[in-house]
């Protein structure tokens, strides 16, 4: 007997006690997953993916923003160097104006100093003219003097004649300097 309820017992195929037992537990939590489970998990997908396309167009959004303001700082840029370009060629044009009016400054700072040079050099000469002109008559009153034997103390007469004398010396020497030129 214990054979042949061994032979009919087959270890592969369950009772179908089992089998029935099995099957109304698999459709009992079929219908718990599609009636409770299956509804939340959709709930929880759809909100997710919105989430995620939010996020998505989020991101679109702020990528648009960032694309328009690094167009923006680029104009900004380019003005900016621009405006640098401007500033440093005015400033060049500026220097330069500076420089040719510090130029022309000194030009005429020594041009006013040769100039007060050459008058002092003319007023030295002429006083140096007037002291020699002055020796020189004394020189040739002491001379005539000896020369003509009288003496020229008078001073109006020997002004006339040193002023004479001076005159002609003058005239000759012009004449003379004349002629070298």
């Amino acid at each position: 007997m214990i054979l042949a309820q061994e032979a009919e017992y087959n270890p592969v195929l369950p009772h179908v006690s089992e089998i029935i037992i099995g099957l109304v537990a698999f459709l009992l939590l079929l219908f718990v997953i599609t009636k409770f489970v299956k509804p939340r998990f959709e709930k929880l997908y759809e909100e997710r993916a919105a989430k995620i396309e939010g996020g998505i167009e989020k991101a679109e959004k702020a990528q648009a923003e960032a694309e328009q303001a690094l167009a923006h700082y680029k104009a900004q840029l380019a003005e900016a160097r621009g405006e640098a370009a401007k500033i440093r060629d005015d400033a060049r044009a500026e220097a330069e104006q500076i420089r040719e009016e510090l130029r022309g400054q000194a030009e005429e700072e020594a041009r006013r100093i040769v100039a007060q040079g050459e008058a002092q050099l003319q007023a030295q000469r002429a006083q140096l003219v007037a002291e020699l002109r002055e020796e020189l008559g004394r020189n040739a009153v002491t001379l005539a003097g000896r020369i003509v034997g009288e003496s020229l103390e008078d001073e109006a007469r020997r002004r006339g004649t040193v002023d004479r004398f001076l005159d002609e010396l003058d005239a000759s020497g012009n004449g003379s300097a004349g002629a070298r030129k």
